[in-house]
């Protein structure tokens, strides 16, 4: 199975930012442990601050992997481009967050692209990416 992590802006932080809602944890340790754990498949993971490049990794990995876990950070609730692309690939997508968005800021608490991806995923901390991982499994 070929699976795709992608992480949009500012998730290269994580380990730094925030650490009372994100944890210390950086993004490159814990898919080092997913990649342990998920030995047979065939992980990778692509991260960007650019709504454009995004977009431009979707259509690139959309038709030929078998699945994509997004966190779309801060575009989750502005991106009406990442909707679109995700609505235009044939490879299911699954939303995560890494924090409760619900228990957050109002504006946190709809999601653009949520009705064009398979599920939604969020509050679990980073292991709300393993979870992503298990439901393509099942």
């Amino acid at each position: 199975m070929k699976l795709i992590i992608i992480n949009g802006p500012n998730l290269n932080l994580l380990g730094t930012r925030e650490t009372n809602v994100y944890g210390n944890q950086t993004f490159d340790e814990y898919f080092n442990t997913l990649k342990n754990r998920y030995a047979k498949m065939e992980l990778s993971y692509y991260q960007s601050n650019v709504e454009g490049e995004l977009i431009n990794k979707l259509h690139e990995v959309g038709f030929t992997y078998d699945g994509i876990i997004l966190n779309a950070g801060g575009y989750t609730h502005t991106s009406v481009a990442l909707r679109d692309a995700i609505a235009a690939i044939k490879t299911p997508t699954i939303e995560v967050h890494i924090s409760n968005v619900f228990a957050r800021e109002e504006f946190r608490h709809q999601s653009l692209i949520a009705p064009k991806c398979k599920g939604s995923i969020s509050g679990f901390g980073m292991d709300s990416y393993r979870l992503a991982i298990e439901s393509f499994i099942v």
